[in-house]
């Protein structure tokens, strides 16, 4: 397994991927699958040196992904911060690829010129939770009981760290 920058013929796994987390209903807000069309310009608002999507890939196939996102786009004071997110195949989970994407992007904050990150996550995401928390994240904000869900309310919280 090795890390690399995505390309844009890995979107069609990285969004199946995240549609992955959108089923099973804790991972994301998302309430609905994404299609690769509708999450093209997400994907193109990217670049490698400075708000990179990297994924794991074994074998020629995506076994997770994490991005760092822009936060605020064109706020110049907020320029050295960036939004982070990662998800893993089902099939692949227990085998520390989150964990290594995280480090991996962690490693590469400071010559992306970053100087904070963040993670807004699903309270009830303790999976999450745990990575962040491993990683030196410590719970900067919550927002309690704003994400509605058939049948169910949550709140998010936000992780951040110091790079």
């Amino acid at each position: 397994m090795h890390i690399r920058i995505a390309e844009p013929d890995d979107l069609k796994q990285i969004v199946a991927i995240y549609n992955q987390a959108v089923e099973e209903g804790d991972c994301t807000a998302d309430t609905h699958s994404l299609t690769v069309e509708e999450r093209q310009d997400w994907f193109n608002s990217h670049s490698p040196d400075k708000y990179p999507i990297h994924v794991m890939e074994e074998n020629g196939v995506i076994t997770g992904w994490c991005s760092l996102s822009a936060h605020r786009k064109g706020r110049m004071a907020l320029r050295n911060v960036a939004e982070i997110s990662y998800y893993v195949e089902n099939n692949h989970r227990g085998k520390g690829i989150g964990r290594q994407l995280m480090q991996h992007a962690l490693q590469e904050a400071p010559r992306l010129g970053l100087h904070n990150l963040f993670a807004i996550l699903l309270d009830i995401n303790q999976v999450s939770i745990a990575l962040l928390e491993k990683n030196a994240f410590s719970k900067w904000g919550h927002l309690p009981d704003i994400a509605e869900f058939p049948g169910k309310t949550c709140g998010q919280f936000i992780y951040g760290r110091k790079i």
